[in-house]
Order: structure tokens, then sequence, then C-alpha cells
């Protein structure tokens, strides 16, 4: 299990005990050995899929140290227990974390500047603030999902129909919306049947299937073997179901025997397909994460 970046605070306070410079690299290493991190482990992205993990905790760990006064950093990538490290090093403690490094101005001051202390921000929390942004967003996102999922439920078939129209459009099937509205049609049963290109050139032909259904309805495997049967009416061996219900389980491992390539969509698929491309949602506000630019400071 990847340990969280306060629990790596002493191990790399300890790890750099000997008064010598370290890279941080080999630091990382030497911490993932310790805490018998296995390859995959060690492997494991963030959500960002930029950095590792655990490569990500060590630097946290790093940064609050430093501000802390407990490490330095002589040269990019690298750092140097402090004095004051030392000492709290001599004192043995049981663990370094946020809460013990708060008796130190500097960390304080750090903080003050790091969070408005008028708002509730969980500053002990044992994700690093990147994991907290991302858990954050991650609710948000959640909420807002349910809420598409309730308003898509609640409208006419007609506008079912509008939507699963834009959204196939919007993901680069159909070739115009004028084309993709026209291959397909009102059913007749809250759904809605047809078939629509699977590219602008119309190379492959898709049947799609629609069914906008309350949200504790569960498809069955049935439903699926008819889905099957009406793609072999159609001519067509690749097909879409889309519902705002849920499958079942058997529905899920069903595999045709032939050619066939199924895909499911459920209703929290389809919500998260819609926030992804724009239907039904807009944009309040949009944050960017950056870092340094090491190259940048580099002497030429």
């Amino acid at each position: 299990m990847i340990p969280d970046y306060q629990s790596v605070m002493l191990p790399l306070l300890k790890a750099a005990s000997d008064g010598k410079e370290h890279r941080m690299t080999d630091l990382t290493e030497t911490l993932a050995a310790e805490f018998k991190l296995t390859a995959e482990e060690r492997k494991e992205l963030l959500p960002s899929g930029q950095q590792f993990i655990f490569g990500n905790r060590v630097g946290w760990a790093r940064t609050y140290l430093k501000k802390a006064g407990l490490l330095d950093s002589p040269r990019r990538g690298s750092v140097v227990i402090t004095e004051r490290g030392q000492e709290v090093l001599r004192r043995k403690p049981a663990q370094i974390n946020v809460a013990f490094l708060r008796q130190y101005p500097e960390f304080l001051e750090f903080q003050t500047a790091k969070y408005d202390q008028s708002e509730e921000v969980d500053v002990d929390s044992s994700q690093t603030p990147e994991e907290s942004l991302y858990s954050a967003y991650q609710g948000l996102r959640e909420s807002l999902a349910k809420e598409l999922l309730k308003r898509v439920t609640e409208l006419p078939p007609s506008f079912f129909e509008k939507l699963v129209v834009e959204l196939l459009v919007k993901m680069g099937y159909g070739g115009s919306f004028k084309d993709a509205g026209k291959a397909i049609g009102k059913s007749g049963d809250e759904g809605i049947d047809g078939t629509i290109k699977e590219d602008k050139l119309g190379l492959d032909i898709i049947y799609v299937q629609a069914k906008r259904w309350q949200p504790d309805t569960v498809v069955g495997r049935p439903e699926i073997h008819k889905f099957v049967g009406a793609l072999a009416g159609q001519g067509a061996k690749k097909g879409i179901f889309i519902t705002t219900s849920t499958f079942s389980k058997e529905a899920r491992e069903y595999t045709p025997k032939n050619e066939t390539k199924i895909v499911l969509i459920d209703g929290e698929q389809l919500t998260q397909l819609m926030i992804d491309h724009g239907i039904g949602v807009s944009t309040t506000s949009s944050y960017e994460i950056k870092r340094i630019d090491n190259d940048y400071f580099e002497e030429e």
C-alpha cells in the first residue's frame, strides 16, 4: 500500500540523517524499498497521468520539511538535512506530520499564505494538495452527474433523442448533426433506434439503441440478446446500447459468439460522457495546475 505524504516525512528525514547531499530520485527509491512497494505500486500514476503517486507524495513531504526548516536544497533535485532536522531526530519523535511541523514559525507562515484561515480547510488530510483538489473535483462531478441524469429522465423522449444524437456527433460519430439526426429515428417506446456512421466518411455503420428508462430499471441479458438480433437484421456488426438506467451483471458479461461488437452505456456513463463533451453543462471556473519549469532557470 502506498503511504500518504505525512507518513513519508519521518522516513525521509531519517534517510538524509547522515548530513550528506542526497538526490531526491535516490531517496525516493530508498523509501520505496523501505515501504516495500511493489513494482505496480511504484508505477501507479496520479489521475492526471503526469506523475507517479509515490514520487509525488515524497515530493510534497520534502516541500513541507523544507518549509519547516528541517531540510534544505543546496541545488535542484537534491536535499540535505539541516541542524534543526538533526535536532528533531535526536528527540526521536514517533512521527512527523503537519501538526508536528506547526511548532515552527516558518511553517506556520507558509500555511497562512497557503490557506485562507477564514475557510475550513483540512490541512491535516492524508492527501497531498493535488490529491485533495482531484477529490474535490470528483465530488463536484459526481453531484453534477446525478443532477444531469435526473433532468434527462424527466424530459420527453424527443429531447432524449436530440441529446443522444448530439452526443454521438460530439464524440465523432455520424458525420454532421443533420446526417445523424436523419439516420436515427424515434421508436415510439421512449427509446430511439437507428444506424449511424462510425466516421465522417461512413466507412462503417453502427447500430444504435437508446432507451430513456428510469434509473432504478435494470436492463437484463434478454434485452441484449434482442439487441444483437436487431444488429443482425440491420446487417451491422457494431452496436451501441445506451440507457438512462443500469445493466445487470449478466448483461455486461454477455459476449456475442459471432464477430458482433457491442458497447453498453448506462446512465452513469452517459452523464459522464455528457460532462466530458459539454452536453447540457457549462463551465463556471477553470483552473490550471502548473509547476516550475526547471529548464527555464538553467544557466546557459
